[in-house]
């Protein structure tokens, strides 16, 4: 694992409107903070684990470094980036740069987050790296100054037992030149599963593999419609996973039980993205 990553900080869920998504997130049984506005213009709800957490994100004024997410948002929304956690943006930038890695400098910016004692600054430092050594999602580097304002208790107990992200699944054409872009990224070497190949991140995995296969994996939960390459499946961990189903079907969705004994979400009742709960 290449030196100052930390395996997946959150991913990010793109919506056109952030309110309908957190209504249906909350249906599904998560615990979303209130909304933030970052200073370079998005919004957001963040639904938060124990070391990870997933980010609905709208976009409702253009900045040139959101231009990816207002392009991607045009063809529809979905699960469009990945964040990894570092701590130390700065030296990750450099080491990225040894390996001839052109990644974007290090960015600041923060939100403000209201809590019982007044406001404070969720405070970030981020490395976008190049899009195309990550086909079908924009990954960047994210180091926390204030983990302490994000990662508040009160918004880890979900309904559904969610605990962290287990996985990810991208879709893509050629999932071997894929899962070698990625890996690049964190001086890993891809591993072979019966979906296709494996790569580590220090936490929660990505999966590189063909729609074929990844739907005979999730036989009869739809894939987003986006077009290859894209991040077309979100595995969250969960506690229990017959108490989870039992949530999401309060809900009002009709969960998919899969052979391995989880339960999936289609993607078009998930903002684009494919949730399987296990």
């Amino acid at each position: 694992m290449r030196r100052h990553l930390l395996g997946i900080d959150h991913v990010v869920v793109l919506t056109h409107d952030l309110e309908r998504a957190r209504d249906t997130y909350a249906r599904l049984g998560f615990t979303l903070t209130p909304r933030g506005h970052h200073t370079l213009g998005s919004q957001n709800h963040c639904i938060m684990f124990g070391r990870d957490y997933v980010e609905l994100m709208a976009v409702p004024k253009a900045h040139p470094a959101l231009q990816y997410f207002t392009d991607f948002l045009a063809k529809g929304e979905g699960l469009a980036a990945i964040a990894l956690a570092t701590d130390d943006a700065d030296a990750a930038h450099a080491g990225l740069a040894g390996a001839a890695i052109a990644a974007d400098p290090p960015l600041d910016l923060s939100r403000p987050v209201e809590l019982a004692d007044g406001t404070h600054d969720a405070a970030f430092r981020i490395v976008q790296l190049p899009v195309a050594q990550t086909p079908g999602c924009r990954m960047f580097l994210c180091q926390h100054f204030t983990p302490e304002v994000v990662w508040r208790s009160e918004y880890q107990r979900h309904a559904v037992g969610a605990t962290e992200i287990a996985a990810l699944a991208v879709i893509a054409d050629a999932p071997h030149e894929t899962a070698a872009s990625y890996a690049a990224i964190l001086d890993e070497r891809p591993a072979p599963i019966d979906e296709g190949l494996l790569v580590q991140t220090g936490s929660a995995p990505i999966a590189l593999t063909s729609r074929w296969k990844l739907g005979h994996r999730l036989e009869g939960v739809g894939l987003p419609l986006r077009a290859r390459p894209l991040v077309a499946a979100l595995f969250i961990r969960v506690a229990d996973r017959a108490k989870a189903a039992a949530q999401l079907r309060r809900g009002g969705f009709s969960p998919v039980a899969l052979r391995d004994g989880s339960f999936g979400v289609s993607a078009e009742e998930a903002c684009g993205v494919t949730l399987v709960f296990g």
